[in-house]
Parts: C-alpha cells; structure tokens; sequence
C-alpha cells in the first residue's frame, strides 16, 4: 500500500516558558536551514556534528531529524533526502519527524552549505541560553528546600555550569606556522635563562637535569608502595619550589590534613625532630631556632587544601580561581586514588581512575601549569625478590590509563625498606632512595639516588663521595651572580649560573 502523502508541514507549537511567560531562546527556522544544508551537502554534517547534537535543536522534530543523519553518518551511508526519509521509517520516527513530504521541504530552504558553520554557532548559542535558564530554575527551586546542604547545592551549580562551559572549550586545527613562531620564541626565552632550565625546578639537581624543571601543561605520577616517602617527596619538592625560587605552588591533601602537612614542613625547615614539634617539648634555644627558620616558610606562596573526597570538578574550579588570583605554576595533588569522579558516572573503580587521569592531563594543558600526582602502587613488586621489587610501570594500581596519560612516570624505592642495606658492588644503601624516571614522554628515563632524612622527613641530594645538602649550594648559586672563578670550579653539569627573577609579593591562602 502507497504511504499516504500529506502537504501539510509539521506545526508543533512552541511552548512558553510558564514561569516567566517569555518564549525560551530559539531559532526554529535556522534550525530548519541547517538541517536542509546537511541534506544538501556531503560533508555538511562533518561541520555540524563538531558543535551540536540532537540535543541542542529545540523543536523536537529537528532531534529526531538529526539523530537519523548521525546514525546514518556513524554507518557510513550517504546523507540526503531520501536515505534520511528511509532511516526515520526504519526508526518508526517518520511521521514524528514531520513526514517525507517535510523532509523534502527542508532541502527547499536553504540554497548552500556556504554558511553552516556560523548557523550552527548561532543554534548553540540559543542552546546554551535555554540550559541556562533551565538550571537556573533547578537550582531555584532547591535553593527553596531547607533539607539542602547550601555547600552541596553550590558545588552541584558549579558542576553543572561547568560541563555547560565544556562544551564551547573547542579549538580549530592550527596551520604549523604559528606554532613554529611559538616554539622558537620559546626557544628564546630559555636561551636568556641562566640556570640551563626551561621548567620549574624542583629542588632536585639530578632530577631537574633530566627534565629540565617541571615543564608547563605536563602530567607528572610520583608513584610508589606505602612508607616510601611520597608525600616528603612532594612536600620537599613544593617547598624548594615556593621558598627558593619564589613559584607559587598549590598543594591539594586529599590523605593528610593541612595542619599536618605544616608540621611536616615546620620538621623539614628546622630540623628539630618531628615528636618535639608534636608535642611542644622544645628548650628556648629550640624555640628561638623554629622561629628563625620558619620565616622562611611564613610568606612563602605554597597554598594548601586538604578537602577530603574531592572529585575532579572541585579541584577544576579550585584550580581556575588560584590560578586566576595566584598564578599558581605547579599544582601538587596527594593523592590520586583518593580522588572520584562525580557526575561522570563510572562503570567500575578501574574507569573512575581513569576518568581521573585523563581529566587532570585536560587540566594540565588548560591551565598551563604541570600537575604532580602522587599514586600509588599494587602489591606486585612485594612478591618479587632482589633487584625485582624495584616498581615497573606494570605495578601502577587501578588503571593503565595513568601511564597512557602521564608524560612523566617517577617511582620512588628505598630498597632499605626490603631490608637490602647493600648494593652489588658492596655500597651501602642505608639511608638511600632511589628515584626512577620510567617514563619521560619528552625527554630521557634514567635513575639516580637521594638522601632520605626521615627523622626531618626530607629529601635531599646525594653525591657518590658521601650525602651533602648539594641543592642547597646548588640553589645559592642560582641566587647569586658567580664569577668566572667558581664557574671554573664547578663540573660542567652544574655551570647554571644565576638566580630566578621572581619578586611577586604573594599572601598566604587556604582554600
């Protein structure tokens, strides 16, 4: 039996917003024009699908419209009037879309595909202005019920807004040019540096010879197995950081509290041993020392957060805000596991991570700063003997992601923890960590060793002829200007000649 044609255009009635009595935001026969475009045109849809989904069209006619062109895009069938029409009645959605004769009327109101793109921005726009409303009346009518935590609810809005917000985070494809223009001006600016980095130090000679410092919108995992010292590590780190070389560094504890990882810091500064600091069993001369050091850390710009559970969107919106008023340049998070992925709604534990993962990787490049992450490690390694509990990229717990997003992988392994207190050679190890770069997506992978203080729960650098303090005359000699003398003096490694010229005054903060 022949479909029964009807020339009448489907005239689904544009609802009024019944709160405010005004028309919500739309544009149906633009809409119209681009949906006739994509019938016309091939490649149309390629243009159109970068920036909308069936979501973003208000008539819901023109969704189910735009779902069959995608089905029939995702198959890789031709797009056009009739493949359309046919797709819709293999979906049961045909005369829901307004019937054949309306697809056919769509092909009539436009001529070209000249101008889809900016016909395609327009119909998002109206899109974002209706999710707009839409939320802002959500959230109105929760604001109105007393049972709501407020905290929630403003997280809840920031949330919200925030994935609205990530869908107008798009970039074209850049033609090389302007890229090499970048890269060589960037080239520039580390040819005038004269500590020989191109990054944010670390505090670490070794460390920073193999990286060049903290490169901007790198991923770092320091990873280990528990009691390595992962958490000294990175507080060591951030304080070389903000203290020596005047970077200022946010420092998000999702295990410890802020209070305890000033107190750790208060050990490291003053040497003084962390049960006297617990305690408050310090002789005046004791006394007189903390206060003399702890200088050092009162106006140094390290800002801590210690919010427990925090998922990756309050961390985006935390890190907007301190980057915004603080221009953080590193950001320290400790530690991974500990952190979830609310509102993306994972399968499993193992998705979550990764989830994780590639989102702080997406925040790294946004914001333009390296994000050092502490994660830990499975228990693989503890089966292995020898040489073999040294952690492998294997051993990463929870997600392979990590690794995939990571552009640095350090593990940190204290082999006197496995009770091996000597090398093959003979060599004492007491005392010793070795750091590991196992992965090093833009540079070179090595090994090497630092000191491990744990009664002043500090790192530092460590020299083949017996431990030093090497970084601090390492960062002294970035601080001053040396003469052609104590150049000559130094190993050709360590010829980095003068300080970093940061002189920004900034308040400290807790978030």
């Amino acid at each position: 039996m022949a479909e029964k044609r009807t020339n009448k255009i489907n005239t689904v009635p544009i609802p009024v917003d019944v709160v405010s009595g005004k028309m919500p935001p739309q544009d149906v026969e633009l809409e119209e024009v681009v949906l006739g475009a994509m019938l016309l045109e091939k490649d149309a849809f390629a243009v159109v699908s970068e920036l909308l989904n069936s979501d973003c069209f208000y008539r819901e006619t023109h969704q189910t419209i735009f779902e069959a062109i995608t089905n029939l895009f995702t198959g890789d069938h031709p797009i056009d009037m009739l493949t359309v029409t046919e797709e819709l009645r293999r979906m049961g959605k045909l005369e829901e879309a307004g019937g054949a004769y309306y697809i056919a009327q769509l092909t009539n109101r436009v001529a070209s595909a000249a101008h889809i793109d900016y016909h395609s921005r327009l119909i998002y726009q109206k899109y974002l202005q209706r999710e707009i409303i839409r939320l802002s009346g959500v959230f109105q009518t929760k604001a109105y019920d007393e049972t709501v935590d407020v905290q929630d609810l403003l997280e809840e809005a920031e949330n919200s807004l925030f994935m609205l917000s990530q869908g107008t985070m798009k970039k074209d494809p850049t033609q090389i040019n302007p890229v090499i223009i970048e890269a060589i001006d960037k080239i520039k600016l580390a040819e005038k540096r004269t500590d020989g980095l191109s990054g944010i130090p670390s505090g670490f000679m070794k460390l920073d010879r193999i990286t060049s410092g903290w490169q901007n919108s790198d991923m770092v995992v320091i990873a280990a197995r528990p009691a390595m010292g992962k958490t000294a590590f990175v507080l060591t780190m951030a304080r070389n950081m903000a203290v020596d070389f005047k970077q200022p560094v946010a420092v998000f504890s999702l295990e410890m509290s802020s209070l305890q990882l000033i107190n750790r810091l208060i050990v490291s500064e003053t040497e003084l041993e962390a049960e006297k600091i617990k305690n408050g069993n310090l002789t005046q001369i004791e006394w007189d020392h903390l206060y003399s050091k702890i200088r050092n850390l009162e106006n140094a710009p390290i800002y801590v957060d210690d919010t427990p559970g925090l998922n990756i969107f309050e961390l985006r919106a935390k890190c907007r805000r301190l980057k915004k008023n603080h221009d953080i340049k590193a950001l320290i998070i400790d530690y991974l596991q500990l952190m979830n992925a609310s509102g993306m709604k994972p399968a499993n534990r193992q998705e979550e991570v990764s989830l994780i993962s590639r989102s702080l990787k997406g925040l790294a490049k946004e914001l333009n700063i390296p994000i050092i992450a502490i994660s830990q490690l499975n228990r693989s390694n503890e089966g292995r003997s020898g040489d073999g509990k040294r952690p492998q990229l294997s051993d990463l717990r929870e997600s392979g992601a990590i690794e995939q997003d990571a552009d640095m992988v350090i593990f940190i392994h204290r082999p006197e923890y496995y009770k091996i207190t000597e090398d093959k050679e003979g060599n004492s190890l007491v005392g010793l960590a070795e750091i590991i770069v196992a992965k090093h997506r833009n540079g070179a992978t090595g090994d090497f060793k630092l000191r491990f203080r744990p009664e002043v729960i500090r790192f530092e650098d460590y020299n083949e002829s017996g431990f030093d303090s090497g970084y601090k005359e390492y960062t002294q000699t970035l601080g001053s200007k040396m003469n052609d003398q104590t150049l000559a003096a130094l190993p050709p490694a360590d010829n980095l000649k003068s300080g970093m010229p940061f002189d920004t005054n900034f308040e400290q903060e807790s978030f």
